[in-house]
This record gives structure tokens, sequence and C-alpha cells, in this order.
């Protein structure tokens, strides 16, 4: 197979390039590394199998041929995306339409990231896919949430308009390699400083949750999704669950870290809790994560302190 990955140079996206690769495919990378990192994906330019594009999705893209389409072209942490809200609609908008019309032009499926997001902050706990939601279309996450919500009511119309072969995946959140340090998100903030014995940040008195899942569990939902015939939504993560204050101390505990606990007000609109119910991937995929948050933090503590050691 051949496939084209959008936001192959991004955290997620590199880890799935390297895993596609192993597996014997090509890979057509596309990115235009406004978030993503070249480094990510540095070492695979060697690979005959792999091939590299620096585009802005928001235009026209018109690749040779490909068997398939992972689209994770977006702004994904807090930072990011509401640096430039009107830009992270763009993606799940403009963006959104020329992947789409290349996955109908070609008559291939496309498999959309989606992600937890678009519950908003829930009032249904765990969160199923029939849950519609609960999203401030005016809040300081809405180019987000509202970009995603957009994107995946796309897919459904190039479904059933033009008959397009869709896959969408609602990602909760993932940690692990190729993270940027500075990208933000709970799992790279409280590394990062507690590896530099500065104060961990948490928000809120700390109570608020969320359930973490390895980066490599998660590209193995991706590829397992990608070769089903389920064509609705499917939320993608580990169930298991952990406050934020809890998840402090053992990012502290594992660093052997000298850093000291500050709290900080909770942002608009952050999430209480979130957490996947993961039955219809378990059902339809035979899918569940496999890797626990003991060996994965210590695996993404490992890169953290390469990525530190290099500055």
């Amino acid at each position: 197979m051949k496939y084209l990955v959008t936001g192959g140079a991004g955290f997620i996206g590199s880890n799935l390039c390297r895993k596609l690769l192993s597996q014997g495919h090509a890979v057509s990378c596309l990115d235009d590394l406004s978030t993503g990192n070249y480094t990510n994906i540095k070492e695979l330019k060697g690979n005959p199998n792999f091939e590299f594009f620096n585009h802005d999705l928001t235009k026209p893209f018109f690749p040779d041929k490909i068997d398939a389409i992972f689209n994770l072209a977006c702004p994904a942490s807090p930072v990011h995306y509401q640096y430039n809200p009107i830009r992270t609609l763009k993606m799940g908008t403009l963006a959104m339409y020329n992947v789409l019309g290349m996955a109908a032009r070609l008559k291939i499926p496309i498999l959309q990231a989606s992600t937890s997001e678009i519950y908003g902050d829930p009032s249904v706990h765990p969160q199923k896919e029939s849950y519609l939601g609960n999203v401030n279309p005016i809040g300081p996450r809405a180019c987000y949430d509202e970009g995603k919500r957009v994107a995946e009511a796309l897919c459904i119309a190039y479904e059933n308009f033009n008959g397009v072969d869709i896959r969408i995946a609602r990602i909760f959140n993932t940690y692990g390699p190729f993270m940027d340090p500075q990208d933000g998100r709970v799992v790279s903030n409280f590394i990062v400083q507690a590896l530099k014995n500065e104060s961990i940040t948490v928000y809120g008195d700390g109570s608020q949750t969320r359930s973490f899942c390895f980066v490599d569990d998660l590209v193995e939902g991706l590829i397992k999704l990608m070769n089903s015939d389920y064509k609705r939504p499917v939320n993608l993560g580990n169930p298991d669950e952990y406050n934020m204050l809890e998840f402090a101390k053992i990012v502290k505990e594992k660093t052997s870290s000298d850093s000291q606990i500050s709290f900080f007000d909770l942002p608009v609109d952050d999430p209480k809790q979130r957490c996947p119910d993961i039955s219809l991937a378990r059902e339809r995929l035979s899918w569940e994560p496999k890797v626990s948050i003991d060996e994965g933090i210590d695996k993404t503590i490992l890169w953290f302190k390469k990525c530190l050691s290099e500055k």
C-alpha cells in the first residue's frame, strides 16, 4: 500500500509514518511544518519508500497514485491551536475540503484524526461515541473543538453525497516519543518541568482528570481502524484515568525531581473529566491499549531527557 499521511512531521504523524514503513508500506508524508518538526522525520529520508512534501493543505494538493489517506494535519495542543485560531479553523474546513476532495477524486479511503475535544467539557462520563458533547462555540478552545466537529460533518457529507470511504478516530490524550517539549500539553509540561527541577504547574485544584494513551497503542488503533469497514466515529484512548495532582506526583517520583507543585487558575472551558469508553473499539477493531502508564512514562522521560540534552 502507499499511504498519504498529512501532518506526518508531527508527534502522532511521525510515529504513524514509522510504523507504516516498518510494515513494508510506502509513505508520502505531507506537512507545512507550522507545528510539525522536520527533525521528527529526518531519519526517514533515506528510506526509498518515504517521500516528504512541504505543503499547506488549505491549498489543493494533487498527489501521484496513493491508496489511502491518514489526515492528521491540524495543530493539536492549546498553545498551538490558540496561537492562530483562524488558521486552526481553516484546517477543519478548507483543508478538510481538500483532503476529502482528494479521496473522492482518487476513490480511496480516508481516516480523519478527530479528537476527544469534540465532547467539550462533558456532562457524561466516561464518554461514548453517542454523546453529543458540551462545547462552547465562542470560547477560547472553539477554534479547535468546532473545527474538528465541522471536519466530522464534512466526512459524513462527502460519504453521503460523493461516496467517499471514511473513517473517524476520536483521539484522546496521547503521549510518547517525538512529542514537542514546548507543546503545552500536560505530559510534556510536567516531565520537562520536573527534569528541570522547575515548579510543576497544576491548574485548578488538580482534581480534573485525563486518560493517557501511549503513542504506539494509538498508532496501532489508527491502522486497525483504517483496515476495518467501520465508518462512524470510534474513540481511541486509554480508559485508565488519573487526576492531575496524582499524575504530577507520578512524574515527580519517576524523574526523582526536586520540583514543587504550584497551583494556577483553571483555564476557561478546561474539561473537568476526560475518559474514553472504548467498548466500540474493542468490539469492532479488537483494539485496546497495552502499554502501562509506568512503561509509557519511562519511555517518554527518556525522550525528553534526550531533547533537553541536545539543546
